[in-house]
């Protein structure tokens, strides 16, 4: 059964998908702020934060950098829940740090989707990793295709919510020159981290070959 920390400072949205993870056969914890989260936290070690973004004192998103700063808990995946519209500032500077970005309200089915998503996520990227260390890849660019293979597929999400937010055609949002270019500079980021994504993927493919026929050639 795997964990989820629920992290809101309204009472009745942390009862509302608490009841609804526990539906879906998680076991859940509440946090009603972001302090209350990081202590939480000194104690356990959720499989996955639901965290919002606009709370108060201290907002989701600086709730995020402590969690991130802190060697104890920077691995701890985060998914952030929130009716708040994404800005092009908040997508440039926090797609590295999060699993994903939900908007609310969502259906039940939605947010198991979403939750479970990234937990598979997480678990394929840990066994090609495990694969990448057996075939002998030096750790740091392991370190690398991990974080890209996740940060990759955020980042087209980002795309995608900002897309449908600044629609130029609907006229959803007026855009602006730094918005537009704000989401272009996103686009090369997505790209570059493809090609490089696709570089060591193919090494770690030819590494695996070479330690196959090692071993058969024994």
């Amino acid at each position: 059964m795997h964990s989820v920390l629920v992290v809101d400072d309204s009472v009745y949205v942390v009862d509302v998908f608490m009841t609804m993870l526990e539906q879906g056969g998680y076991r859940t914890f509440a946090a009603y702020s972001g302090p209350e989260c990081l202590e939480l936290l000194r104690t356990m070690t959720p499989d996955l934060v639901l965290l919002d973004v606009m709370m108060k004192p201290m907002d989701g998103w600086k709730t995020l950098e402590e969690i991130r700063g802190n060697p104890a808990t920077k691995n701890i995946p985060v998914l952030m829940l929130t009716s708040k519209v994404l800005t092009h500032g908040e997508a440039e500077k926090y797609s590295s740090l999060i699993e994903d970005y939900v908007l609310k309200p969502l259906t039940n089915f939605e947010l198991y989707d979403v939750v479970e998503h990234v937990l598979r996520r997480r678990q394929m990227i840990l066994a090609d990793v495990e694969r990448a260390r057996q075939a002998g890849l030096d750790n740091e660019i392991v370190s690398e295709y991990a974080l890209l293979s996740k940060n990759i597929e955020v980042s087209r999400r980002f795309l995608t919510i900002l897309e449908n937010t600044y629609n130029l055609n609907k006229q959803v949002v007026p855009i602006s020159d730094n918005i537009g270019t704000a989401m272009k500079n996103l686009e090369t980021h997505l790209r570059s981290q493809e090609a490089r994504h696709r570089q060591i993927k193919e090494e770690i493919k030819k590494a695996s070959r070479e330690v196959v026929l090692t071993y058969q050639l024994r």
